[in-house]
């Protein structure tokens, strides 16, 4: 009897290992801060030290995540380099039964709190705009494998990295209500490791995004998404889901030194949720170097 217990155990293991094996790495399988689209700005790099402080909430197709997000970015030199550090904190998540059992979630679990993996970025300006050059930066990202409750399904237990460059252009309008559109293309490679299969899965970025407002006001579209190779995994076909793309609405209100923010996100492809974001970010002086800022056109 002994025996046959032992045996039984060892198949039920078994089972439950080979369903996780079977789980892929990608966005349609993890919780919604996993491996989502990377952001992209307006291709400036901040005068001061700037701190941006955000809560979420993520609803759709079983899943609801409530985080918060905290960016800090580093102006080096400033207007011209820069470091940023982001993370997401405190994420609590309550998953439907069924979802749960589909992504393999260890033992059937449905709901509780996690941190997420921390992001380290070196931002580098190329080109300054002037009249026939737009802003060009280059950016080299990577992400830790930090996240908690990987056993859940909720993060990533491996690294990625991945470079993009921002290239940003203005109009200037005689328009008090709107003084300025600028347009912005985000082109990049990301790579994470697949754990689970042994590999690694690469995959081209794209972005785009038009900005419309003036001083007190931002009004931002945009379109981004990256293609991992693996979205047509013999396995799973096309619903391996790692071609996410997304759609991404944004007003900012600026106060004084503050920029209050409100966002929505929608998953249009490979990325099964919407997000709702309110969020405010402001300058720390005190942590910025001495500067002289650039000119720029219109200014």
């Amino acid at each position: 009897m002994k025996r046959y217990s032992i045996f039984v155990l060892i198949i039920l293991s078994f089972i439950r290992l080979s369903a996780q094996i079977q789980t892929p790495y990608s966005t349609s399988w993890f919780g919604p801060n996993a491996n989502p689209v990377p952001e992209f700005t307006d291709a400036t790099i901040p005068a001061k030290t700037t701190i941006t402080l955000t809560g979420d909430y993520y609803f759709g197709h079983g899943d609801h995540t409530e985080n918060g997000y905290a960016k800090i970015e580093f102006p080096l030199i400033p207007e011209r380099v820069s470091f940023k550090v982001w993370s997401t904190i405190l994420e609590h998540y309550q998953v439907t039964p069924q979802l749960s059992a589909a992504r393999g979630m260890l033992d059937g679990n449905t709901s509780g709190i996690a941190n997420g993996d921390i992001y380290f970025q070196t931002r580098i300006l190329l080109f300054k705009e002037k009249d026939n050059v737009p802003d060009v930066i280059v950016n080299t990202t990577l992400k830790t494998a930090s996240g908690t409750n990987q056993q859940y399904e909720r993060y990533f237990n491996t690294p990625g990295y991945y470079f993009d460059a921002e290239i940003g252009k203005s109009i200037h309008t005689k328009s008090s209500f709107i003084s300025e559109i600028r347009g912005v293309v985000d082109l990049g490679f990301m790579c994470w490791e697949t754990e689970r299969q042994s590999t690694q899965d690469d995959a081209p970025m794209y972005g785009g995004k038009i900005i419309l407002g003036n001083t007190n006001w931002k009004l931002e579209n945009s379109l981004s998404g990256y293609w991992g190779w693996m979205h047509t995994n013999i396995r799973y076909g096309s619903n391996y889901g790692d071609a996410p793309m997304v759609y991404t609405g944004k007003i900012i209100k600026k106060c004084g030194n503050l920029n209050y923010f409100a966002q929505y996100e929608y998953g249009i492809h490979d990325f099964p949720y919407q997000q709702l974001r309110l969020g405010i970010s402001f300058p720390v002086t005190f942590l910025t170097p001495n500067y002289k800022p650039l000119a720029r056109k219109g200014e």
